[in-house]
Parts: C-alpha cells; structure tokens; sequence
C-alpha cells in the first residue's frame, strides 16, 4: 500500500506533467507536419507522370495503347511503394523523435523546477529552533525568486511571533508569581499573630488551599507554553526509568492515601532518550499524578517502559470507570475534564495530559490514550531513542 501510495505521489508530480505536455505538443505537431507532408507529396505524385518517347519501330495504335498502359501500371506501383517507404520512414521518424522529446523535456522540466526543489528542501529544514534562516535564493527577479522572498518574509515575522511568546513567557513568570508571593506572606503573618482567631486560621487556610491550586494552574501554563514555543537548550541523555522513579518516590504519599495498589516491577532502564531533562521530568510527573488523581480509592497503578522499534516508551495504565474513546481522544486539548467518568478532577487543573502532549511533541515522540475495556486508562508516551534522533 505505502509503494503505491509512492508511486501514486510521483505519478502527480510537476515535473512528470511538464514532460507529458511537451511530448504531447510535439507528437501532435508532428503528426500534423507527417499528414501534411504526405498529403503534398500524393498531389505531386499526381500530376507529375514520367513522359518517355515511343520507339519508332511501334507505330501502331495497339502497340501504342498496350504500352501506355504497362507505363502506367509501372508508375502507380512505383508510387505505391515510394509512398509506402515515405509513409514508414516518416513513422519511425515520429517514434523516435517522441522518445527524445519525452528525455528532453524531462531534462528541460526538471531545470525549469530545480529553483522550487532548492526552496522546498530549505524551507523543510527550517523549524522552530532555527527560524533565524533564511533561503536567500540568488537569481534574477522572476516568479522563483518572488517566492523565495516571500517565504523568507514570512519566517522573519514567524521569527518576531516566536521571540514575543517566549518574552512573554519569561515576563508572566516573574509578574504572575510575585503577587503569589505577597499574598502567601501575609496568609502566614496572620495566622502567626499571638491572638490569631480559629475563625481567621480556618480561612487562611482555605486561602492557601486556593493559593496553592492557583499556583499549580500557573505552573502549569508556563510549561505548556514553554513545551510549545520554547527552544530546547538543554538537551542531554534522560532515562525515563529514573524520571518514573523518581516521581514515583515522590508521590508514595498520594499514592498510600488513595490505597492504591501500584506495579512497577517493568520498569527497565533499557535505552536512554535525548531531550530536555526538566520538560521531561514535567511530563511524567504529569501523567503520574493524572493516574493518581483521576483514579478510584482501593484501585491499581501500572507504570512500565517497553522497547519499540527505534522507540522506548512509558506505559502508564489505572483502574477506574469505563471511559468513552471519544472522550478520552480531547484529555489532551486544554481544560478538558471527564467529571461525569473521572474521580477527583476537581483536584486537578485540566492541563495535565495537555502538557503531556505538548512535551511529547516537542521531543518528537507520540502519544497514545486508550480507554481500557476493563475500565480505566492506558497511557503510552513513545520517544525516540538517543541514537535514532537526528535533532531538527
């Protein structure tokens, strides 16, 4: 199937239509000029008839008659064989100059689109990390050299967008968390006044509790945003083991509260990945936290690493409700929430696998959500591995 697809692709190409209707306007020119041809030499063939002087011995009318017919029935056959001959050298003819018309005009096709191959490979190289390039196609002021000056125009404006949204990330960072800040030190400067009332540590508390979800969505959004638009510089071999691991650790809490039986008996450091360490660690921290808190009390956690072809991928899979596919297929676009199939989204800020997502993306890997006949979910984050990825 994927070699017919191939073939299919190659059989709509520029190229092959330019080659085709070259060879097509010169076979129908050809056929023209053979026809034409063949039409003038019949009308010359008819008004021209060898004249020869009688021999003086054959005086007779008879004798005279019989041989002008032998004459003539000499000519037409002589006739018919030159146009037979002229007919078939001319048919050759065209056959063969087809053939070197299909070659040329391929030979002339493929110059005349050389200029769009250059700028379709260049532009295919360009991505987020190198918007900074440019095709600058050299050549005189005609079509090609228009497109190539658009497109470059284009990514120097593609460029400005991605510069605005990192600053912009960097900016709400600093100006978002500051307030957080302020309000957190004057929850703690009220609760810790000697005469402090029940009534005001209860709602300071309360406050925290909101403090703390707001700072979680914040979070959050920073690291979506960075996953989508920031430059990975700080690559480097993870193993997705240890990042389980460790957030895994991290969570043993979470995880006893809930009573949640958890099986991490697969996780095998078989391969390492390159990407960045802190999106990475944000990733499954991310999707070990969707499974502990979108999971049932009394229920099961499965998290594994498997080996694929040029792949290693982690496997998260919990227990719970049966889900709807169709549902499950929208967990990675923003706040989106299964409240009606899910336990404890109030507790989470709608970002989590969306984040997943965004950070799968950007280490060029893919993500998989399967809702389990048995209930539950079934995450699969697949990456490449350190020496199958070619950085972009």
């Amino acid at each position: 199937m994927d070699k017919l697809r191939r073939l299919t692709r190659q059989a709509r190409t520029v190229r092959l239509r330019f080659t085709l209707l070259y060879a097509g306007l010169f076979l129908v020119s050809g056929i023209v000029l053979l026809v034409l041809t063949n039409l003038l030499a019949g009308e010359r063939v008819a008004v021209t008839a060898p004249v020869r002087s009688l021999p003086a011995e054959q005086t007779s009318l008879a004798a005279a008659q019989e041989l002008i017919h032998g004459l003539r029935a000499q000519l037409s056959e002589l006739e018919a064989a030159r146009s037979r001959q002229l007919l078939a050298g001319s048919l050759i003819a065209l056959a063969v100059m087809v053939v070197v018309s299909v070659v040329l005009g391929r030979i002339v096709a493929g110059r005349v689109l050389r200029p769009l191959r250059t700028i379709t490979a260049a532009t295919r190289q360009i991505s987020a990390e190198n918007l900074h390039e440019r095709l600058a196609v050299p050549g005189p002021a005609d079509e090609v050299k228009d497109l190539a000056d658009t497109v470059d125009d284009l990514l120097e404006r593609l460029e400005a967008s991605f510069a605005a949204q990192r600053r912009f990330v960097a900016n709400a960072s600093h100006e978002l968390r500051t307030p957080l800040a302020t309000m957190r030190a004057s929850l703690d400067v009220a609760v810790a006044k000697p005469r402090a009332s029940a009534q005001t540590i209860t709602l300071a508390n309360r406050f925290r509790t909101e403090l703390d979800r707001v700072d979680r969505l914040l979070e959050g959004l920073l690291v979506l945003a960075r996953a989508q638009h920031d430059v990975l510089d700080d690559e480097t071999p993870v193993s997705l083991r240890h990042l389980a691991s460790a957030a895994l650790t991290a969570r043993a809490t979470n995880i006893a509260e809930k009573n949640l039986t958890l099986d991490d008996g697969d996780l095998r450091d078989t391969a390492s990945i390159h990407g960045s360490p802190t999106l990475l660690a944000s990733m499954v921290d991310n999707v070990i936290d969707n499974a502990i808190v979108h999971n049932q009390n009394g229920g099961w956690i499965r998290v594994a690493t498997e080996d694929g072809h040029g792949t290693v991928a982690l496997v998260v899979e919990t227990s719970g409700a049966v889900l709807d596919q169709e549902h499950v297929d929208r967990l990675t676009q923003p706040f989106q929430r299964l409240v009606a199939d899910r336990t404890g989204s109030e507790r989470g800020s709608g970002l989590g696998l969306s984040i997943v997502a965004a950070i799968t993306d950007a280490h060029i890997g893919r993500l998989q959500l399967h809702a389990r006949p048995a209930g539950g979910l079934r995450v699969v984050i697949s990456l490449p591995r350190t020496a199958e990825r070619v950085p972009a």
